[in-house]
């Protein structure tokens, strides 16, 4: 008897996961139906009907570099600035060294009303960006462990060698390790701190009026058109404050701009 229930446990697992793997495979072709359908109704100039055919990929919870690729594209032969820099960004995101993404990404922005001037940078901040640029705040941490790592070899092959002449360049060594152990492990923390603080949005209305309090009745503090890549500071309810690259701040509704 008990081997009879473990017998229908296990037909039961089975049955579940040939479900799964089915529904799976399904959706799976389904997606690229849906997406061979979109880049058809692309080439005959069906922009908008291409977008609803790849947005239906994007409610299936499929997501690809490519596919927000060619909605950026579709977005902007229908000149959908915010939405076109919106997939552009979305799509570097996942390849950030796609030399394509980034031509048409740079193509949209110049169709952009507002030019935004960065503030200027520091010489420490320079060598800052270049530097954690490098790696992702989780590339940082590998490097961290394996100089750890090497950190503790050289240091254990110092303490048991017997000649003078290796056991000062284990010494060296070890502490070479150390320092870059300690530097790696730095910019782990500080890139991860980037990475939690980072909430960028682009603006999706045509025009908006950035107030400098999150209510309709405060004063106008500038105005933002479609496009505007912007940092999300803050929330209060249905408002962000957002941040511009040349220093400016204010307030403006949630339905107003979307999140990257």
């Amino acid at each position: 008897m008990k081997m009879f229930k473990i017998y229908k446990k296990i037909r039961g697992k089975i049955f579940l996961f040939s479900v799964m793997v089915f529904v799976s495979f399904s959706s799976f072709s389904q997606n690229e139906t849906l997406f061979e359908q979109g880049k058809e109704l692309y080439k005959n100039g069906k922009y908008q009907q291409a977008i609803n055919a790849w947005m239906k990929i994007l409610d299936n919870g499929e997501h690809s570099a490519e596919l927000y690729f060619n909605l950026g594209n579709a977005q902007y032969k229908l000149n959908h600035i915010g939405p076109s820099i919106y997939y552009y960004e979305k799509a570097l995101q996942l390849s950030p060294n796609d030399q394509d993404i980034k031509n048409n990404l740079a193509f949209a922005e110049n169709a952009r009303i507002d030019s935004i001037e960065p503030l200027p940078q520091t010489v420490f901040s320079k060598w800052y960006q270049n530097i954690s640029g490098v790696f992702t705040y989780n590339g940082w941490a590998t490097l961290a462990v394996a100089f750890s790592v090497l950190f503790v070899a050289l240091f254990l092959f110092y303490y048991f060698a017997f000649s003078e002449k290796r056991k000062r360049l284990l010494f060296v060594g070890s502490m070479f390790a150390g320092f870059l152990l300690v530097a790696s492990l730095t910019m782990a923390f500080l890139t991860y701190g980037d990475y939690s603080r980072n909430q960028p949005a682009v603006i999706f209305a045509s025009e908006i009026e950035v107030k400098t309090e999150p209510s309709m009745g405060s004063n106008v503090a500038f105005t933002l058109h479609e496009g505007t890549k912007v940092q999300i500071l803050a929330q209060d309810g249905n408002w962000f404050r957002i941040g511009l690259a040349d220093g400016k701040d204010g307030w403006i509704p949630a339905t107003d701009l979307k999140q990257l």
